[in-house]
Formats: structure tokens, sequence, C-alpha cells
């Protein structure tokens, strides 16, 4: 576990703040006291995570695209971060089938940036490259897979993610190397995380949004690959995990600068199936429907972490299971519209460091 105060008056930059996971963490570093910096493309929706706690009142929030480097090379210069952490990509797999000219350019040129910008900052001390679980060439294992295993990707948002790992060793080795850190001064790393769910998650193609919506109009749940096997997990499990690396990173380079996986406990690995029988019974009320598309893109029916390194070099273990992270996902989505999201967010985020404590 990490200590709170690490994190106070602390410099971050956030590339993709607007999104699902970058409102969480912002969140979690502004109530920790950090100066929260956040690059990133309009909100998606209006009930967004980040626009319902009001972040852009909370933290410097600024529209900019990491495709442009010049831009976001200013950004740098003017608020010279001292830790940076890099969600901003375009993060659906079916999309990437539909526009995989953009998503590669945002998750891989975007990446180039974003390292780029950290090599030509004197200030930028750690850099947390966040790619996905997806990264890995998919065998359909029964097992998790390590951070050593074979990087692939069948289709384009896979391989944007397999080639944005790629680029992150290139820069390490290159430019940012462990051992040569007396003269460079920065630690760079990467970590991959299982399907995470969270209250604020907007998307399409993504299941508990795909499943609130239909709750919220009354109607059933349409499920196209329910036997797909996933590694579940709530937002604040790998954020956690983030924080914990990061704030680890200068202790010792030759350690921590490296790729991590941060999934959830094998009891959590569950088929999309058993998710919306749990997403059903939580809300009270709802159905769901198989419904197969025969024009399909394909999508990997098993997919698990390994997360051993973490737990055995960070100390990072899961702390809530399935059912507790779905009571957590849903009870944002049962609330949001008549609380103070930013609240309730803090209050999930001290429930959980609660139980972090008390595993310790």
């Amino acid at each position: 576990m990490f200590k709170q105060d690490f994190w106070k008056d602390k410099r971050v930059l956030i590339t993709g703040h607007t999104g699902f996971k970058g409102s969480w963490l912002s969140i979690w570093l502004k109530m920790m006291g950090a100066e929260v910096i956040g690059y990133a493309l309009q909100p998606n929706t209006e009930q967004d995570n980040f626009v319902l706690a009001k972040l852009d009142e909370k933290i410097v929030h600024i529209i900019g695209d990491v495709r442009d480097c010049g831009d976001l090379l200013g950004i740098f210069k003017k608020y010279e971060p001292e830790f940076v952490f890099h969600l901003a990509a375009q993060p659906l797999v079916r999309e990437s089938y539909g526009n995989p000219k953009r998503t590669f350019d945002v998750n891989v040129a975007g990446t180039v940036n974003l390292f780029e910008c950290c090599r030509l900052t004197d200030s930028v001390r750690v850099i947390v490259n966040i790619t996905s679980d997806k990264c890995y060439e998919n065998k359909e294992w029964l097992w998790g897979y390590r951070e050593n295993d074979r990087l692939g990707g069948y289709d384009p948002y896979s391989a944007s993610k397999a080639a944005s790992e790629i680029v992150t060793t290139s820069y390490r080795n290159s430019y940012f190397h462990p051992e040569r850190i007396d003269e460079h001064g920065k630690c760079l790393a990467s970590v991959r995380a299982g399907n995470v769910i969270g209250g604020g998650d907007w998307q399409a193609d993504r299941l508990i949004p795909d499943c609130v919506r239909s709750l919220e109009q009354k109607s059933p749940i349409i499920i196209r690959s329910p036997e797909a096997i996933r590694p579940w997990q709530h937002v604040l499990e790998p954020l956690h995990g983030y924080l914990l690396l990061a704030s680890k990173m200068t202790e010792n380079p030759g350690v921590y600068c490296d790729a991590w996986n941060f999934g959830p406990k094998q009891n959590s690995v569950k088929s999309v199936g058993e998710v919306v029988d749990l997403v059903v019974r939580n809300w009270g009320a709802g159905s769901w429907q198989h419904q197969s598309e025969s024009k399909a893109p394909h999508e990997a029916n098993i997919l698990r972490l390994d997360i051993a390194k973490a737990s055995m070099h960070l100390g990072w273990n899961p702390i809530w299971d399935i059912e507790e992270s779905v009571d957590a996902a849903m009870g944002w989505y049962k609330n949001y519209r008549k609380t103070d999201v930013y609240e309730y967010c803090g209050t999930q985020i001290d429930s959980y460091m609660k139980k972090v404590k008390a595993s310790a």
C-alpha cells in the first residue's frame, strides 16, 4: 500500500483524464493533495464521471489531442510535471475494426509523442504507460498471461496496445534505461489491467454501460457472447496498482521500471453471462437475451492475467471480489442522478482503502 501523503503537492499529468479510468485517477490524486493536470479530448457524454464530478472545476483541465506533439510538448513545458500517467487512447476493440488508422495513430503514435515530451522535459521523473491485457498474443489459454509472454494482437486495438508496449520497451532501453538513471533521471513502466468496471463509464460496446442503458430503459439486455470469459475488476483495483507502482519506481528503478499485470483473483474471472446475472440481481429487475451476430468481428473467448509479479514485488493484491466490484459499480449508476458524484466517488475510494489497510 502506498502512503497517501506521498502524493501531496506532487505535479501529476494525466492524459485521457476525461475518460472513465482517467477521471477516477484524477479524483483519487486530487483527494490526496496532488496538483493534477489533465490533457484529453472532450468527454463522450454529459453523464460521464468527469462531467458529473465537475472535475473541470477541480483540476487543471486542458482539451487536447495526443496526436499533436507540439501542443502536448507546450503543456509539458508550461506545467513541468513530475509524474505522468498516460491513459489517452482509442479504447474499444470493435471501434478499432471500423477505424484502424485512428486506433494506431492514437495508441501508437500518441504514445511516441508522449514519450518524446517526457524525454524533452527535465521535470519528469516517473512515467506510467497504461496499455491493456489485450496486448498479449491470445492463444485462448486457460491460465493467465505473464508479463514476459509474447505480445500480439488479432484486432487493430489489441495490436496497437502490443505496439505501444514495444515502443515502451524501446524508449526505456534507449533513453530511460534504469542503469543510467543518474544521467536521465526518469523511470518508465507499463501496466496491463483486466476488464475494468465501475461507475461513470458510458462507452458503447462495454458490458456494464450497455447493461445500465437497457435497465434504465426497462428493455432486455442484449448479449453477444455470454460464454466469453474475462478478468473482471473494479476500476479502483488497477488504479491502486498504478499509484503504488509509481510511488515505488524512483526507489529502485531496476526492479520497478518494467511491465506489470493488474488483474483479479481467479474466482472473479467470470463469463459475460455470469456478470450480467450479478448486474440484474443488483439492480433488482431486468433480463437479458443472447443475440449472436453472424458477421461480428473476432473477439477473444478466454482471457486471464497472472498477477504473481505484482503480488510478490509490489505487495499489491486485489481487494474486492466480483460481487463487491459489481455492487460498487452499480451503486454509482443507481445514485448518480441524486448525489454529489465527486463525493460519492470519494466515499467509494475511502471504503476501498479501508479494506486495503485491513488486509495489509
